[in-house]
């Protein structure tokens, strides 16, 4: 990666949530994984407890919510080599906090970002996957539990049907690039990808799950080479469903949020010279 890659951006226009940082340790990878999560208490202890035993050369950082569950106590979390922690203190969803992710990662340097749920659902042996896609030159990586080798376990069959008869469909007409499992929030995104001012994913539009349904449909429309890698996603066998979407009114937002990344509603303005 060259050094103008790597310089520190322009932050200028920026909307970056109000919060809380703590960085733990030095950065010591060219890649950091970001992990946006809220009250998951022992699904995400146990989600880092298992990446550390990895042992990859990957930097964790947690975009904590603003969890009260004491899951993203700095203390804690530095005993489970995580690298920083984010701690929002403002208004917005998931989508706010993978800005804040962003934000951190790319002032620090990072060559890309892997983001994955803090829900314990995903599989986090695939993580080398995402790395091999970015370093052979993806903008934009997806993964997959419906590619050869991906695994979907316990899959609730309501939520099987939505991505593969509407999400993944909606998505893939509009990206003109095929998607298989477009719900899925484990992602890789080259450094390039998050700060192309055609993409912009700083902005305050992004609030709740806006970048889920407008990053790969954007990237993918760039010009950007999009790619997907198998990825086991696993649901309990018995239980609550590990998920923040509840409701049919969740599911219909959902679905207006798809339509309007699809009709490019988010697109970033053109600049005006």
């Amino acid at each position: 990666m060259s050094s103008d890659l790597r310089a520190t951006p322009d932050t200028t226009g920026w909307a970056v949530p109000r919060g809380d940082v703590h960085v733990l340790r030095p950065r010591a990878s060219r890649y950091c994984v970001v992990i946006p999560v809220i009250n998951e208490g022992e699904r995400v202890l146990g989600q880092l407890r298992r990446l550390r035993d990895l042992g990859l050369d990957l930097d964790v950082v947690v975009a904590d919510g603003g969890s009260t569950d004491g899951s993203n106590d700095p203390e804690l979390l530095d005993g489970l080599g995580v690298r920083a922690v984010l701690v929002k203190r403002d208004s917005g969803k998931l989508s706010a906090q993978l800005r804040m992710g962003f934000a951190f990662a790319l002032t620090e340097g990072y060559e890309g970002v892997i983001t994955v749920d803090g829900n314990g659902k995903d599989d986090v042996s695939a993580l080398p996957r995402f790395v091999a896609a970015l370093d052979a030159g993806a903008g934009f990586v997806q993964g997959s539990r419906y590619v050869p080798g991906g695994e979907a376990v316990n899959t609730p069959r309501e939520r099987h049907l939505a991505i593969k008869f509407l999400h993944a469909p909606v998505t893939s007409l509009a990206a003109r690039t095929r998607y298989t499992d477009t719900t899925n929030g484990f992602r890789g995104h080259s450094r390039a990808l998050l700060l192309d001012p055609r993409v912009a994913p700083m902005r305050e539009v992004f609030d709740t799950y806006e970048l889920l349904a407008y990053l790969p449909i954007r990237a993918a429309r760039l010009g950007y080479r999009c790619t997907e890698v198998p990825v086991t996603r696993a649901y309990p066998d018995a239980g609550d469903v590990p998920t923040k979407i509840h409701g049919r009114r969740a599911q219909f937002a959902l679905v207006e949020i798809l339509l309007r990344a699809a009709l490019g509603r988010y697109d970033a303005p053109r600049r005006q010279g």
